[in-house]
């Protein structure tokens, strides 16, 4: 439990965190070389692509001994200075798939946000909908309390509710101040 809680700490840190922190360094810089800027956009790819699939793996290997070690090995790889692994791995994997179903993506990426976009307005129209419902209702029912209470059939009816849950349980009618049968 504690090894897997380390674990994830050192993901979080060694594989997001101080990547970023290089990343922002890079960006600074004065005079920045384009390889550099190469490896980390690369690097934010592949890493943009392990965390999608991440869900899935965690589900089919969360239990290998070692599944936690062997995701931050992999993360440590992709950015050490002298194995500089996302080159490797962007260009032998990655880039080819890609290049290789780029105009798929495209048209899916294309049909899911029409379809979030038609969804996102269903769901608007629906939530207006019964916003507007409740609304009149909650009018409605408040604009004829004032001749309810002036009769006192407003308070009657809870009181009553309450008397008849009074009796059902003699321990409550104590508690509440009632008379215990």
């Amino acid at each position: 439990m504690l090894g897997e809680l380390i674990t994830r700490v050192l993901v979080l840190v060694l594989g997001y965190g101080f990547p970023a922190i290089e990343c922002f360094k890079t960006v600074e810089k004065n005079k920045v070389s384009i390889e550099e800027l190469r490896f980390w956009c690369q690097y934010w790819i592949v890493v943009a692509f392990l965390t999608l699939f991440e869900s899935i793996g965690d589900t089919l290997f969360l239990w290998l001994p070692i599944y936690g070690e062997l995701k931050l090995t992999l993360l440590i790889y992709l950015w050490y200075p002298k194995t500089k692994g996302t080159g490797y791995v962007y260009d032998t994997l990655l880039r080819p798939y890609m290049v290789r179903h780029e105009t798929e993506f495209g048209r899916t990426i294309q049909e899911w946000r029409a379809r979030a976009w038609d969804f996102a307005l269903c769901y608007w129209e629906n939530c207006t909908e019964l916003g507007q419902t409740k609304w009149v209702e909650i009018s409605q029912f408040l604009s004829g309390q004032p001749s309810r209470m002036k009769q006192g059939k407003l308070i009657n009816p809870v009181l009553d509710h309450q008397m008849e849950f009074d009796e059902k349980r003699p321990a409550r009618r104590r508690l509440f101040g009632g008379k215990a049968h």
